[in-house]
C-alpha cells in the first residue's frame, strides 16, 4: 500500500469535482447552439401550415417553432417532477421517522449502549435524507439537461448526422459526469463528516452510511415507476390512435398526446433512469463499505483500504472523461452506419482503460493481504476468517467490468435491428401482430440465458476470492464506467425527443430520417444501459444479502433452503416480481385507456384537427398522464417498501432471508427478458419504417399491414421495457438494502424469530 490518507482525501473529491466541471464544460459547448434567437413565433389560424410546412415559412420561423415545442416539453417535465417530488417529500418525512424510531428502539448487544443505538438511528436517518435528496437532484438535473438539448439536436440534424450525434452525446455525457461526480463527492463528504462523530466506531459508522443507499434507491423506485407510467400511458395512447386508427406519422403535431409522449421521455427514461443508476452506485458502494467495516481493514482503521470501493468509482470518472473525447471530438459518428459502432466502442474503450486503472488502485490502496469474516460451512463455526490478497480484489473488479461489457454486447445483439433476432421479429409481422408478439416474447426469454450465466461466473469467482466483499466490488466494477453508461443511455431519449421536435416543427423528411437513425441506436443503447443496471443490481443485492445475513446473525445452517421458514420466504419472494409487474403493467394499461379515450374524443369533436387547421388540446393529455402516474405509483411502491418490514417483524429474519433470495432469483430473469423484448419490438418497428435493406423494403414500410402489426408489438412492449422491467432491478436492490438497514430491529423482535412465530411458540 503506497497511497497515504491525505492523498485519498484529495484524489476522491478531486475526481468528483473534475467530473462536475467537465459536465459544465460540455453543457457550455451544447449551449453554443442557438435555439429561437432573433426569431418570432407567429400564431396563425391556419394550423396545418403553421405546424407542418417548413417550406411555407422562413428559416427563423422553423427555429422558433422548435424553441416553442422545447419550452412546452420542458414546462411539462418540470411541472410533473415538481409535483412528484412533493409526494416524495412526504414519503421522505414518514420514512425518516420510521428509520429513526425503529433503529433507536433496538436493544443494545455486543458491548453497544443505548446511546449507540440512538446515534445509529439518527445518523442512518440523516444518511437516508442525503441519499434521497441527491437522487432527486440527479433526476432533476438529468431532465433539465435533456430538455435543454432536444431541440438543439433536431436543429443540428439539418447539418448532418455528425453535428446531431455530437450534440446528443455531449448532452448525455453532461448527465453522466454530473451524476457520477455528484454521487462520489456527496458520499465521500458524508463519510468524512460522520467519521468525526463516530471516532473509532467504524462498524457503526458504515452501518449508518447504508441509509444513503436506502434513500437513493427508494427515490429511484418512485421515479422509475411514476415516470414509467407517465411516459408509457402517453406513448401507448398516441400510437394506438395516431398510427393504427388515424394512420398519421409518429410525433405528428395533430396527435393530442404528442407533447405528453415527449415529456414522458424525459421524466421516465431520463429522470427515472438517472435516479436508478445513482441508486445502484450508492447501494453497491454502501454494501462494500459495510462488509469491509467488519474486516481487518475496519478493525485496523485502514482508511485508505476502506476507501477502495469509492476510489474505483472516482477514477472511473477520469477514465470515462478520456473516452468521451473519442466520440465527441476525435471520431464521432458521421454517417448512419457509424452510430451504433461509435456508441459500442465507448463501452469497449472505457472498459479496456478501466482495467489497468483498477489494478493500480488495488495494488496501491489495499494492503498485500487482509482478513474478511465470512459465513462458515460447519455448524460449530458460524463464521470463519478468510485471507484476501489485494490482487484478488482486482480480479473481482475486472470480472464485473468485463462481465458488464459482455452483458451489454449480447443485449445489443438481441435488440439492435442490425442483427438476426430483431429482423426475425420484424419478419414475423408478415402474418400479423400475434406472431410478432410470439417471436418477441421468445427473443426476450432467450436473451436472459447469457446474462444469467455470466452473473453465475462472476458470483462464483468473486465469492471464491473475497466472499461477499468481492461480489460487492464486482458490482462496482460493472458500474466503474458509470459516466459512459449514463451518457449513452441518456443519448437515446434526447434523440427520441429530437425526432419528435423535427416532426412537429416540420423540418422535412430527410431530417426525420436522421433523427430516427439516432433514435434507433438510442433504443439499443437504452437496452444496454438497462442490462448494466440489472446485472449490477443482481450483484449488489447478493452483496447486501450477505451483509444482512451477517448483521441479522444468521449462519449458513439457518439460511439453508431446507429450513421451512427460509423456503416459505423463498417462494413468497420469488412471487413478488410477478405481483409488482402486474401492478405496474395494469397501471400503464389503465392510464393508457384514459389517454386513448381522450385522443379519440379530440379527433372526433375538434373540427379541422385531422386536416391540420385546428390545434389539439395538448394540456389535457399531459394532465391525464400526470394524474395517473402520481396515483398509480403509490401501491407498487408500498408493496416494495412494506414487504421487508412486515416479513422481518412478523415472520423473522430467516423468512426475510428467503424472501430476499427469491425476489433476486426470479427478478433478474424477468427484468432482462422484459427489457429486451420491449427493445426488440421497438427496433423491429423502426427496421420496417427505415427500409434500409431489401428485406425491410419487402415488408412494406410505413402504413403497411406489417408496420401496423409491428406498432402493436411495440405498444405491448412499451410497459415492459420502460416501466416494469427497469423497475424490477430497483425492487431487488431496495428490498435488500432496506432489510440491511432494519436488520438490528428485526433481530430485536423476539431474537429474530418474528412476532407471530414467537407468539405461537413455533
Amino acid at each position: 500500500m503506497v497511497l497515504s490518507e491525505s492523498a485519498v482525501l484529495f484524489i476522491i473529491p478531486a475526481c468528483g469535482v473534475i467530473g462536475i466541471v467537465f459536465a459544465i464544460w460540455l453543457w457550455q459547448r451544447v449551449a453554443q447552439i442557438q435555439v429561437g434567437e432573433s426569431a418570432s413565433v407567429v400564431r396563425g389560424a391556419n394550423g396545418r401550415e403553421y405546424l407542418l410546412e417548413e417550406e411555407q415559412r422562413g428559416e427563423q420561423d422553423c427555429v422558433a417553432k422548435a424553441a416553442e415545442i422545447q419550452e412546452a416539453i420542458q414546462e411539462g417535465s418540470i411541472s410533473f417532477l415538481t409535483t412528484e417530488y412533493k409526494y416524495m417529500g412526504v414519503f421522505m418525512v414518514i420514512m425518516s421517522i420510521v428509520i429513526c424510531t425503529l433503529l433507536s428502539l433496538v436493544t443494545p448487544e455486543d458491548g453497544r449502549t443505548v446511546e449507540d443505538e440512538r446515534r445509529n438511528g439518527i445518523f442512518s436517518t440523516i444518511a437516508f435524507l442525503l441519499g434521497a435528496l441527491t437522487s432527486c437532484l440527479s433526476g432533476y438535473l438529468g431532465m433539465m439537461i435533456a430538455t435543454f438539448a432536444n431541440a438543439r439536436t433536431a436543429l443540428e440534424a439539418r447539418k448532418g448526422i455528425a453535428p446531431a450525434f455530437m450534440c446528443a452525446f455531449r448532452s448525455g455525457a453532461v448527465m453522466g459526469f454530473m451524476l457520477s461526480g455528484l454521487g462520489v463527492v456527496t458520499l465521500f463528504v458524508t463519510i468524512v463528516i460522520f467519521k468525526q462523530v463516530y471516532g473509532d466506531d467504524w462498524a457503526g459508522l458504515f452501518e449508518a452510511i447504508t441509509g444513503f443507499g436506502l434513500g437513493g434507491s427508494s427515490i429511484a423506485l418512485f421515479g422509475r415507476v411514476g415516470g414509467g407510467i407517465y411516459t408509457k400511458a402517453a406513448d401507448v395512447g398516441a400510437d394506438l390512435v395516431g398510427k393504427i386508427e388515424k394512420d398519421i406519422p409518429e410525433d405528428d403535431p395533430r396527435n393530442p398526446a404528442v407533447i405528453a409522449d415527449n415529456v414522458g421521455d424525459n421524466v421516465g427514461d431520463i429522470a427515472g433512469m438517472g435516479a436508478d443508476l445513482f441508486g445502484s452506485f450508492a447501494e453497491s458502494t454502501c454494501a462494500a463499505l459495510v462488509i469491509s467495516a467488519v474486516s481487518s481493514l475496519g478493525e485496523n482503521h485502514d482508511f485508505v483500504g476502506m476507501c477502495f470501493p469509492i476510489l474505483i468509482s472516482a477514477v472511473g470518472i477520469i477514465v470515462c472523461m478520456l473516452t468521451t473525447f473519442i466520440a465527441t471530438d476525435l471520431k464521432p459518428a458521421r454517417v448512419i452506419a457509424d452510430i451504433e459502432h461509435t456508441l459500442k466502442m465507448q463501452l469497449i474503450i472505457s472498459t479496456s482503460l478501466m482495467t489497468p486503472a483498477a489494478y493500480i488502485i488495488a495494488i496501491y490502496s489495499l494492503p498485500t493481504t487482509f482478513d474478511l469474516t465470512v459465513p462458515g460451512a460447519e455448524p460449530g463455526t458460524p463464521f470463519v476468517v478468510k485471507t484476501v490478497a489485494n490482487w484478488h480484489m482486482f480480479v473481482c473488479v475486472a470480472a464485473g467490468l468485463w462481465g458488464g461489457l459482455l452483458i451489454g454486447l449480447q443485449t445489443e445483439y438481441f435488440t439492435s435491428n442490425a442483427y438476426k433476432p430483431v429482423q426475425e421479429v420484424a419478419d414475423a409481422c408478415r402474418t400479423g401482430a400475434a406472431t410478432d408478439i410470439i417471436f418477441g416474447l421468445a427473443l426476450g426469454y432467450k436473451s436472459a440465458i447469457a446474462p444469467t450465466m455470466l452473473l453465475c461466473i462472476i458470483i462464483y469467482v468473486a465469492n471464491s476470492l473475497a466472499g461477499m466483499y468481492g461480489i460487492a466490488c464486482s458490482a462496482l466494477g460493472m458500474l466503474g464506467t458509470l459516466a459512459t453508461g449514463l451518457a449513452i443511455d441518456a443519448y437515446g431519449p434526447i434523440s427520441d425527443n429530437a425526432g419528435g421536435i423535427a416532426e412537429m416543427a416540420g423540418m422535412g423528411e430527410d431530417i426525420r430520417e436522421r433523427t430516427d437513425a439516432l433514435d434507433a441506436a438510442g433504443n439499443t443503447t437504452a437496452a444496454i444501459g438497462k442490462g448494466f443496471a440489472i446485472g449490477s443490481a443482481a450483484l449488489v443485492s447478493l452483496a447486501l444479502f450477505g451483509a444482512y445475513i451477517t448483521r441479522a446473525k444468521i449462519d449458513l445452517v439457518h439460511a439453508s433452503i431446507l429450513d421451512p421458514k427460509v423456503f416459505a420466504g423463498l417462494l413468497f419472494g420469488s412471487m413478488l416480481p410477478y405481483w409488482f409487474s402486474a401492478m405496474t403493467m395494469k397501471s400503464v394499461g389503465k392510464a393508457a385507456l384514459a389517454m386513448v379515450e381522450e385522443v379519440r374524443r379530440q379527433f372526433n369533436t375538434i373540427a379541422g384537427l385531422m386536416e391540420g387547421t385546428a390545434r389539439p388540446d395538448y394540456k389535457r393529455c399531459v394532465e391525464i398522464s400526470t394524474a395517473a402516474s402520481l396515483s398509480e405509483m403509490i401501491p407498487p411502491g408500498l408493496l416494495v417498501m412494506l414487504t421487508p418490514i412486515i416479513v422481518g417483524t412478523l415472520f423473522g429474519t430467516q423468512a426475510l432471508a428467503g424472501c430476499l433470495a427469491g425476489s433476486l432469483v426470479s427478478g433478474v430473469q424477468m427484468a432482462v427478458s422484459m427489457s429486451n423484448t420491449g427493445g426488440a419490438w421497438d427496433n423491429a418497428k423502426k427496421y420496417i419504417e427505415a427500409g434500409n435493406t431489401e428485406h425491410a423494403r419487402e415488408l412494406g414500410g410505413k402504413g403497411s399491414d406489417c408496420h401496423k402489426a409491428a406498432v402493436i408489438g411495440d405498444t405491448v412492449g412499451d410497459p415492459l421495457k420502460d416501466t416494469s422491467g427497469p423497475s424490477l432491478n430497483i425492487l431487488i436492490k431496495l428490498m435488500a438494502v432496506e432489510s440491511l438497514v432494519f436488520a438490528p430491529f428485526f433481530y430485536a423482535c423476539a431474537g429474530g424469530q418474528g412476532l407471530i412465530f414467537h407468539f405461537f411458540g413455533i
